[in-house]
């Protein structure tokens, strides 16, 4: 069966975060998952969202922050997707309390990564940075 997709673009506006979080918690519902998955599912892209926002466009409200969700019967995958000024090293912006903003607490990725099942950031300097985010309705599949 071919998953099902959704697909929505917004300004880099802090008032469409609320948007963002409403269409990931209506797919999580569809998806009969249980109310802490879907808010699990409303963390990881608020946080996704709001650094493509906070960091990407360094709160610029002109750029356009893009949300993709597939659903399918094994997972939910979300990726966000911006064109800003993109991530200098992926590794240390991945650090717990690294933020490129010093009023932020720097706990975006490490939140992604532990209410996601998987997280995977790709970016490149002055074009933008996509972030993936994957939620299995099961268990994920077995690395043994």
């Amino acid at each position: 069966m071919n998953p099902n997709q959704i697909e929505l673009s917004f300004s880099s506006r802090a008032e469409n975060l609320s948007a963002a979080r409403m269409v990931i918690a209506s797919v999580g519902s569809q998806a009969d998952l249980m109310l802490n998955d879907i808010e699990d599912l409303k963390v990881g892209v608020s946080e996704a969202v709001t650094n493509a926002i906070v960091h990407g466009y360094q709160n610029d409200p002109d750029g356009v922050v893009a949300l993709m969700i597939q659903s399918d019967e094994d997972k939910i995958q979300i990726i966000v997707r911006d064109q800003g000024c993109g991530i200098a090293d992926i590794e240390l912006a991945m650090q717990p309390s690294f933020s490129s903003d010093p009023e932020r607490m720097g706990l975006g990725f490490v939140f992604m990564k532990s209410f996601m099942d998987e997280l995977t950031v790709d970016s490149q300097l002055n074009e933008g940075t996509t972030v993936t985010l994957v939620k299995y309705l099961q268990h994920p599949p077995s690395s043994h």
